[in-house]
């Protein structure tokens, strides 16, 4: 049987995109190699971040970095590589980094955020869907006076911004310690549990007649002139009118649709366990110095970070996870982590923070939703209702707008 739409990959992205064209009366399958239970959005921290805070790319990021790694406190590992490609990728980020681009960065963002956290509102009440969604801010809390009184200097605006001193910091993060410098809030941000966001995205779309093909990889397609009729798997085949390819990390499929876009595989960690009920965080905390996220959940905390670039192996390096509790604890009361829940997945991460989105260059029935990093909660909305959009009004990637302020495509 031949689908309107046919997604591959289930992540957040690939699920939003589903949730926007059922709105449009699209008969959907997505395609999986997994049971959607252990990828990126799984273990993503939660954050809903679009607003006053620097992309990766940013001004004063490799110096700030290099001095972490002077510290021993860095989150950043770089494995020697024979991919001259992630070469690339990092003269790339590094030309990036400058104030032009940031300025840019940061308005598509806080528009684009806007728009995610709208649809979670919605999704919230009118899809009566729970995944622990709070608009309570976000906590940028330092370890280094410079970082910040350089953030002091650029939130004067107390509707958006709330300065907290050491004590008062620890209203809000009652486990942390006098080392800490202190904090901005940045009041417009939101968290949620990604793990019920995924699974109640899952469940709504099941119950409105998506179909899912699970634990099968997209291997392959099948090409007549400039469009594809079938995408093949170790199982099976299967057609559509239109395929959204939001395979997330895995670049095989680029190859096969003769692309080679500036995107790397970031590993990252997260960690997520029980504690004491009275040192529990109050609001979702980034601690900017040293690149680790703290997300309240209902029942539990998450930490996330890393970034580790050149590596393969998905399986978890104890040596970092110590590392993550190592620099984490500098800036913490002695507090025992219960239960936990450890987690290791790779990203796809573009050198400008600016996503793989569009239609393909040569096939015209190929969509692509990829590159978004750890920005996929963050976006995953915004992201699915521009691809809904392009696909169900025939537009081409230059009469969108979206695409053409927001796609890689068309970045300088």
């Amino acid at each position: 049987m031949k689908k309107d739409i046919v997604i591959i990959g289930g992540g957040v992205v690939g699920l939003m995109s589903a949730y926007f064209l059922l709105k449009e009366n699209q008969d959907i399958l997505i395609i999986d190699k997994n049971e959607i239970k252990n990828g990126a959005s799984f273990g993503n921290a939660g954050l809903l971040s679009a607003f006053a805070k620097n992309p990766l790319s940013s001004p004063g990021v490799i110096l700030s970095t290099f001095k972490l790694m002077l510290k021993g406190e860095s989150p950043v590992t770089l494995h020697p590589s024979l991919d001259i490609k992630l070469y690339y990728w990092l003269y790339a980020f590094m030309k990036n980094a400058n104030y032009k681009r940031l300025n840019k960065t940061l308005a598509l963002f806080e528009k684009n955020g806007e728009k995610a956290i709208n649809s979670y509102k919605k999704m919230k009440t009118e899809d009566d869907m729970n995944f622990y969604f709070k608009e309570d801010g976000l906590l940028m809390v330092y370890t280094q006076e410079k970082s910040f009184q350089d953030k002091i200097k650029i939130s004067s605006d107390k509707n958006l911004y709330t300065i907290l001193n050491k004590s008062e910091t620890k209203k809000y993060l009652p486990f942390i310690n006098d080392n800490i410098i202190g904090s901005v809030l940045l009041k417009q941000n939101a968290h949620l549990d990604p793990s019920l966001l995924m699974s109640e995205l899952k469940s709504y779309l099941l119950k409105k007649g998506v179909e899912f093909v699970l634990n099968e990889e997209v291997l392959d397609f099948k090409f007549k002139k400039n469009k594809i009729t079938k995408v093949y798997t170790q199982k099976n085949f299967y057609k559509a009118n239109t395929f959204i390819l939001a395979s997330g990390a895995n670049d095989s499929l680029f190859k096969k649709t003769n692309n080679s876009f500036l995107m790397t595989k970031a590993k990252g960690y997260s960690l997520t366990f029980e504690m004491k009920e009275e040192l529990k965080p109050k609001t979702s905390a980034l601690f900017a110095d040293l690149f680790i996220a703290v997300t309240p959940r209902e029942k539990t905390v998450r930490i996330t970070s890393k970034l580790e670039l050149g590596s393969n192996d998905l399986k978890i390096v104890k040596k970092q996870i110590a590392s993550i509790k190592n620099n984490l604890f500098l800036y913490t009361k002695d507090f025992e982590m219960k239960n936990i829940v450890e987690w290791s997945g790779f990203r796809p991460l573009c050198p400008d923070d600016m996503p793989i989105l569009g239609f393909d260059k040569t096939y015209v029935n190929l969509v692509h939703a990829n590159g978004l990093g750890w920005l996929g909660i963050t976006f995953g909305p915004a992201i699915g209702e521009i691809i809904s959009d392009l696909v169900c009004l025939h537009k081409e990637n230059k009469k969108s707008d979206d695409i053409l302020l927001f796609s890689q495509f068309y970045q300088v």
